[in-house]
């Protein structure tokens, strides 16, 4: 037992450390004067090309990993494009972000990402508008814009770029969820790496060919160094191997406590490793607000899913055996974050008397904050 959480708290450390360190290594990559690559298009055209062959030898030559099964023509054509597309734009923008604005500062733009999921969302018919939800929203963007105002060197070009990024991203994160909750297919990262990335290196190609590639060619820059990008590139590899390392030992919710813990740790470093960032008293006060609003979210989302769930073993349960009521006890179902020993309880006291009102006529089960 205790073997298996140091291995998990050793994964969950991996991903932070990988997570960190890529951002910083392409942000070195593509501002530095010694590797000479300021290819953002170009560069992540090459993550995707290394992901997609290093996963067909991983999967169809050596089988050392197992692609899930239940792809067909039609998921493919709907989801599968649409998602590789997305994930296309969303690191081709973000890489761009760098040329333009601090790590740091783009680490606190990503913070709005679960307003531009929700408000797809909502637009998608995937979420439901309400006060609460409206009000965590209205404070990650009040965060989010109070750490852009303490920024002393702000480029609108980079804000623009990283603000398409992340538009990508919940695009993306979108379609995830229509192929999930529409179409019933569950891939695991390696499965959605097979599929996704040679879609996305489609799409970064042809992009590439009109925007960079006589830009490199009048430069001379096919002269670069092969090593250090064929390591940048391996390392964004070993990144979503150890997002499957961690999903597959805990949950992806403890991707997302992981990712904020990450979030910080960027923040802080990036101060630390770059001339461009200089962090201000009013940036970290804007992101604190925002992640705590981002916090109240994935709370949120984890309580009603949780709901959800409750309510659905409880309808199963009674489909199975309509003629009979059964009481439980108050139960407390505890979610584990499985980081930093931070647990999120949900208690719903009244849950043997809410399945027999279930089980007599329509009720509406609440959600509990």
């Amino acid at each position: 037992m205790l073997k298996e959480q140091v291995l998990t708290y050793a994964y969950i450390l991996l991903y932070i450390g990988l997570s960190s360190g890529q951002i910083f290594f392409n942000k070195w990559v593509l501002s530095s004067k010694e590797i000479n690559f300021p290819y953002p298009l170009g560069l992540t055209l090459l993550h995707m090309v290394f992901s997609s062959m290093l996963c067909f030898v991983l999967t169809k030559v050596f089988k050392i990993l197992k692609v899930e099964e239940g792809m067909t023509t039609e998921i493919y054509a709907t989801s599968v494009i649409p998602i590789g597309a997305m994930f296309a734009m969303t690191l081709w923008l973000g890489n761009t972000a760098y040329l333009y604005i601090s790590v740091s500062f783009a680490q606190m733009l990503k913070a709005i990402m679960p307003v531009a999921v929700f408000i797809l969302g909502v637009a998608a018919g995937l979420e439901v508008m309400s006060c609460r939800m409206l009000l965590i929203m209205s404070m990650i963007s009040f965060g989010v814009l109070v750490a852009s105002y303490g920024e002393i060197n702000i480029s609108w070009i980079g804000v623009v770029y990283q603000m398409g990024g992340v538009v990508g991203e919940a695009l993306r994160l979108i379609f995830m969820e229509i192929l999930v909750k529409r179409k019933g297919l569950k891939l695991n990262p390696i499965s959605l790496m097979y599929y996704v990335s040679p879609c996305s290196a489609i799409c970064l190609f042809i992009p590439w060919i009109f925007l960079e590639k006589s830009k490199m060619e009048a430069h001379g820059t096919w002269n670069f160094q092969p090593l250090v990008l064929t390591l940048n590139s391996l390392c964004t590899f070993a990144l979503n191997l150890s997002v499957f390392l961690v999903i597959s030992h805990t949950s992806a919710l403890t991707i997302r406590v992981a990712g904020v813990v990450k979030d910080w740790v960027v923040v802080l470093l990036s101060a630390l490793l770059f001339a461009d960032t200089k962090l201000t008293v009013i940036n970290l006060f804007g992101y604190g607000i925002a992640i705590a609003g981002v916090a109240a979210y994935n709370n949120l989302k984890l309580k009603k899913e949780a709901s959800r769930a409750s309510v659905d073993d409880s309808q199963h349960a009674q489909s199975e055996q309509p003629d009979k009521i059964h009481f439980e006890e108050p139960r407390c179902v505890m979610l584990d974050y499985s980081f930093a020993e931070a647990k999120v309880c949900i208690i719903m006291p009244f849950y043997g008397w809410l399945q027999k009102l279930l089980h007599y006529g329509s009720f509406n089960m609440p959600v509990w904050s």
